[in-house]
C-alpha cells in the first residue's frame, strides 16, 4: 500500500532527511535515530550474511564498469566526453559522491544496479520506502532494484535476517505479497510500536502474511539467509555505510536524500546517475 504524500509534508522532509547513523541508538517512535534497544531473544546462527535482484539473489560479481577490459580504454574514454559533454543537473562532490574504485554490485553486468541500503527501524527508510516504491514501477527496465539491509547493530541484525528470510520466502512462492508484506513489517515498528524484538515475534508476522510454522523456521536458519547476511556485511564495509538510507548505482556512486536534496531530489539523482551508466 503506498502512502499519499502531502506538499506540507514534502517540506517538511527536505528540512530533516538525516539519515539513521551507524552510532545512534534507540530512537522514539519519532525520532530519526536507529532503534538499537536489546533484543528479547536474537537468534544468531553460526554463520550471518547477499542480496537480491529487485528481488532475486545472485552470486556478487564486479560490476560492469569494475570487470572492462582495458583495451576497451579509448571507447570508455570517448563515452565520458560524450557524458562530460551533456548538461546534468546534479554534481559530483555536492550531490553524489563518485566511489574509486568501483566495488561489487549483488547482481550481474546485464543491468545497471540501484542498491537501497535501509534498515526497518529506520524512520527516514520508512519514509523513502513510497518513493523508492513508485520510482520501481516506472524504472527502465534495463535498471535493476536490489535492497541490502545495514547490520549497524544486534536488532539491526535480527532485522536483516527478517529480510531476507521475507525475500526467500517470496522467490519460493511460500510468502504471496513481499511488497505489502514489507509495507506491514514498517508499519508495525513505526506505527503501532511493535519493535520486532524477538524470533517469536516476527514469526508472528509472517503468520499473519500466511507462511506456516515450518516454511518460516526452515527458511530463517537456512544456508541462503546466513550467505546473504554475509555479503550485506560485506558490501556495507566497501560502500562505507554509515547512514541510512543510502542508495548505490552501480557499485560507483553513492548518495543519499541529504545530498540530493529531498526524496523527490533523490529520485531524480537515481535517474540521472543509471543515464550517466547507461552511456557507458
Amino acid at each position: 500500500m503506498k502512502r499519499l504524500i502531502s506538499i506540507t509534508t514534502l517540506t517538511f522532509l527536505a528540512l530533516s532527511i538525516a539519515g539513521c547513523g551507524k552510532q545512534e541508538t534507540a530512537p522514539a517512535q519519532e525520532s530519526p535515530a536507529v532503534e538499537a534497544e536489546a533484543p528479547e531473544s536474537v537468534t544468531q546462527t553460526a554463520e550471518i550474511p547477499a542480496v537480491a535482484e529487485t528481488e532475486s539473489l545472485e552470486v556478487v560479481e564486479e560490476s560492469a564498469a569494475e570487470a572492462e577490459p582495458a583495451d576497451q580504454a579509448i571507447m570508455l574514454a570517448q563515452a565520458d566526453d560524450v557524458a562530460a559533454a551533456r548538461t546534468w543537473q546534479f554534481k559530483e562532490g555536492q550531490h553524489y559522491t563518485r566511489m574509486v574504485p568501483t566495488q561489487r554490485t549483488v547482481g550481474g553486468a546485464d543491468k545497471i544496479e540501484v542498491a537501497e541500503v535501509f534498515m526497518y527501524s529506520c524512520p527516514h527508510c520508512f519514509d523513502l520506502e513510497a518513493f523508492v516504491n513508485q520510482w520501481e514501477e516506472t524504472k527502465d527496465p534495463g535498471v535493476r532494484l536490489v535492497r541490502i539491509p545495514a547490520i549497524f547493530n544486534q536488532l539491526a541484525q535480527l532485522h536483516a535476517q527478517l529480510y531476507y528470510t521475507e525475500l526467500f520466502l517470496a522467490q519460493s512462492g511460500k510468502l504471496k505479497d513481499q511488497a505489502a508484506f514489507r509495507n506491514m513489517v514498517f508499519e508495525e515498528f513505526h506505527r503501532k510500536g511493535n519493535r520486532l524484538t524477538s524470533e517469536t515475534a516476527i514469526q508472528r508476522l509472517f503468520t499473519r502474511a500466511g507462511v506456516s510454522e515450518d516454511d518460516f523456521k526452515r527458511t530463517w536458519s537456512s544456508f541462503e539467509v546466513n550467505q546473504a547476511m554475509r555479503v550485506a556485511q560485506d558490501l556495507a564495509r566497501r560502500y562505507n555505510v554509515t547512514s541510512v538510507p543510502m542508495i548505490v548505482v552501480n557499485g560507483k556512486y553513492r548518495t543519499d536524500a541529504g545530498q540530493a536534496g529531498s526524496y523527490p531530489k533523490l529520485i531524480e539523482l537515481i535517474d540521472e546517475l543509471t543515464v550517466r551508466e547507461g552511456l557507458r
